[in-house]
């Protein structure tokens, strides 16, 4: 499951990208426009800004900017910067040691499937994609069978 975190992430960077033509965007303007708390936000920008996301500047007229543009932030890194790797199981997570069982394992052929779909779709979108609303559009173009 995503944690708020990554989801506030998500929320905040978009909130950025649609507003920083302005120039830099006041953390509260975002607080207030995604009703979340400040106190929180800042925690979760903190670490936008360390992992390269997002340029930071302080006092009057400051705030956040991207940057890059929207389109080069894939949604799989910025959830991965976030949350950690996705994997579903323990022994698919980067740098495990081999498991002593991978040779006999039944279920890790389910387990690599899943995870592999994962990648696949969030590695599919960008920032910019949830900007223009292109999830939503392609979501309900797959067939749910």
């Amino acid at each position: 499951m995503i944690s708020t975190k990554g989801r506030y992430a998500l929320r905040f960077l978009v909130d950025v990208a649609e507003h920083q033509g302005d120039g830099f965007v006041p953390l509260k303007d975002v607080a207030a426009r995604q009703e979340i708390s400040e106190k929180y936000l800042e925690i979760v920008v903190k670490e936008l800004v360390k992992g390269g996301l997002l340029t930071a500047v302080r006092g009057k007229g400051g705030g956040y900017r991207l940057n890059r543009p929207p389109e080069e932030y894939s949604i799989s890194s910025v959830i991965e910067l976030m949350e950690g790797p996705l994997a579903p199981v323990a022994c698919l997570e980067p740098g495990q040691r081999a498991c002593s069982r991978k040779q006999n394992c039944k279920t890790l052929p389910l387990w690599q499937g899943l995870d592999q779909v994962v990648t696949d779709y969030l590695a599919q979108f960008s920032l910019s994609d949830l900007i223009q609303k292109q999830v939503h559009e392609e979501t309900d173009a797959t067939p749910h069978g």
